[in-house]
């Protein structure tokens, strides 16, 4: 299996299960990013070997307006989607086998976890992973030591408090907290801004 079959398999939502081309692929991918992780995370970084390194890890063009500040960790690497102007804070950890998707001008804060994979509830099956993809819109303030569990979107212009574990979909221009996180308020139009056009 290569790259392309194997994000064809899990943007299907097909699950990984242990044995499988699917599952040797995935081990294979998380050693190779592991070498490209230690080269981010060892030593003083310039942004754009920052950026470059990125664009090793993701396979994929990285805005030059993104900025991102090491350690900075992810198990696959190249199922991470970043739009422009997005600024990725210390110690986040991306597992992003089913896709992470992160529109413009997103602030993510400090050791946020997104994680896409689930595995299976029954004992005998446990290994088995399964893939649901994470988006976040634009404007989207993600607060430090968030965990966004798999299958979530996080819409427009939201913002979600520190320490806040998300398992459903937040709307737009509302502020989200808690464990789980739950609605705390909407934004007003003025805090909205260009979120809604304006």
């Amino acid at each position: 299996m290569n790259l392309t079959e194997f994000l064809r398999h899990v943007d299907a939502g097909l699950p990984v299960r242990a044995g499988t081309p699917a599952a040797a692929f995935q081990s294979r991918r998380a050693v190779e990013v592991q070498r490209l992780t230690a080269e981010l995370n060892t030593g003083y970084r310039t942004p754009e070997e920052i950026r470059a390194l990125m664009e090793r890890i993701t396979g994929r063009a990285v805005p030059e307006s993104f900025g991102l500040f090491p350690p900075f960790t992810t198990d696959f690497g190249a199922n991470i989607h970043l739009g422009e102007h997005v600024f990725v804070n210390s110690g986040c950890r991306f597992q992003d086998q089913g896709g992470i998707w992160i529109g413009d001008r997103c602030f993510i804060g400090h050791d946020v976890v997104m994680a896409t994979l689930d595995h299976s509830l029954a004992v005998a099956d446990r290994a088995t992973t399964h893939p649901a993809p994470i988006r976040l819109g634009s404007d989207v303030w993600v607060g430090a030591k968030v965990v966004i569990t798999s299958g979530v979107s996080i819409g427009d212009g939201a913002v979600i408090a520190a320490g806040a574990v998300v398992t459903r979909g937040v709307p737009p221009c509302t502020i989200v907290g808690g464990v789980p996180a739950k609605v705390i308020r909407r934004l007003t139009d003025e805090e909205a801004g260009a979120a809604v056009g304006k």
